[in-house]
């Protein structure tokens, strides 16, 4: 079966100029893989801090806000009133918290759910002190919500349910303070209640602020250490089965609370502001390489419609139009920027695989890349686009020729 004689045209011209097709080729080839590469590390690294964000970080948070003492009368007309306005003590306790955690888990886009009791206090450890956050928990509901098993370097989690006593730290709390496994430390709070705590696990988040001030305790120890009783609580963390979402969610949660809503964007609005800067940046660096590879073949495009004026118009002369010399030199842009973005592919795959297999070292382990369908389609179809676009402006010249003026010439 013969090819239509446009695109047999063009063939032809590609396989009699292969140094120059190929040279347009690479550009392409170029520009694509560097795209898939570039792109490929920004997936990656977004997924890994996102990830290493979860490990501490819920979904939707549920707490009371600290709340600005009210004025006891306010000015009217000429008269002033100075004031000294402060945050109400005790102002973050979640009244009748354990209604409100069923409700929350009533909601069918809930996945899990669970209270908190963050407590302020010191590491005591001989005459060393560190500033930190112990984090009550009913251990089992956390660990179903952060994975927190996964992030433990040494240990056993499960001493939580029931020892009072116990307390599973960051790996940088346990340096600074030069402990181990089976260790007592105490803790200080600051209502004054102090607690000497066995430590039977140390976990690590890989983030150096959490690990170094961040621990676990039972949810009963945290209510003792500020001195409440067993229905104070000051968050209910909760997660859904689409992260990507949370803002949607929280405002859905608001409905069934008064108390304060916040979704994991809202609470990490800076970092996510620096991803979608690089997300932003590299996308149009690849654009420049791309456009670059483009004007290559813009350019060999350009040089062989000036060489074969003759050719075009002895075409036209025998009935092509117009229509048909496009076809012609676009089929050539289009098999040029085919085989590069077919190779570019190639070496995108490549380069990828092998990024896979280099181990950075801890806390990372391999380099956070990995492929994603999405990027490959989003180059190929760049590829061919950006192609056609620079093969359709010399075609379109060369099909306004008149083979009248070419053989007066």
């Amino acid at each position: 079966m013969r090819l239509n004689v446009n695109y047999e045209i063009a063939l032809t011209h590609i396989l009699t100029r292969k140094k120059q097709t190929l040279v347009a080729s690479m550009g392409v080839t170029i520009g694509i893989a560097l795209y898939i590469f570039s792109n490929s590390i920004v997936s990656g690294f977004g997924v890994y801090s996102k990830n290493n964000m979860f490990k501490s970080a819920p979904h939707i948070r549920v707490y009371n806000k600290d709340k600005i003492s009210q004025p006891l009368f306010k000015s009217t007309n000429s008269i002033v009133v100075i004031q000294n306005q402060k945050i109400t003590t005790l102002s973050n306790n979640i009244v009748n918290p354990f209604r409100l955690l069923e409700d929350i888990k009533s909601e069918t886009y809930i996945r899990y759910a669970a209270p908190q009791v963050n407590v302020d206090m010191f590491y005591i450890n001989g005459k060393s002190q560190l500033k930190g956050v112990g984090n009550g928990v009913k251990i089992l509901e956390a660990d179903a919500m952060f994975n927190i098993q996964s992030t433990m370097l040494a240990g056993n989690l499960q001493t939580l349910t029931s020892d009072l006593n116990a307390i599973v730290i960051g790996s940088g709390v346990a340096e600074k303070l030069n402990v181990g496994i089976g260790d007592n430390i105490t803790l200080s709070s600051a209502q004054g209640v102090r607690k000497i705590m066995r430590i039977t696990g140390i976990f690590s988040t890989s983030n150096k602020a959490v690990d170094e001030s961040k621990s676990y305790i039972h949810i009963s120890t945290a209510q003792q250490l500020v001195l409440q009783s067993s229905d104070y609580v000051t968050d209910i963390y909760a997660s859904i089965s689409k992260p990507d979402e949370a803002e949607i969610y929280a405002t859905k949660l608001q409905e069934i609370t008064n108390y304060d809503v916040e979704d994991w964007k809202t609470a990490n609005a800076d970092q996510l502001a620096q991803d979608n800067m690089l997300g932003t940046m590299t996308p149009l660096i690849s654009f420049s390489i791309m456009l670059v590879a483009a004007f290559g073949i813009y350019n060999i495009l350009n040089m062989t419609i000036t060489q074969k004026m003759n050719d075009i118009a002895i075409l036209k002369a025998n009935g092509f139009k117009g229509k048909d010399i496009i076809k012609i030199f676009v089929s050539e842009a289009f098999i040029m920027g085919f085989i590069g973005t077919l190779l570019g592919l190639t070496f995108g795959f490549i380069l990828v695989s092998i990024m896979q297999t280099v181990y950075i070292g801890p806390p990372i382990g391999y380099f956070p890349i990995f492929h994603d369908p999405k990027v490959y389609a989003t180059g190929a179809v760049f590829g061919l686009f950006v192609s056609l676009g620079a093969g359709y402006f010399p075609a379109r010249n060369a099909s306004k020729i008149d083979p009248v003026e070419i053989f007066r010439k």
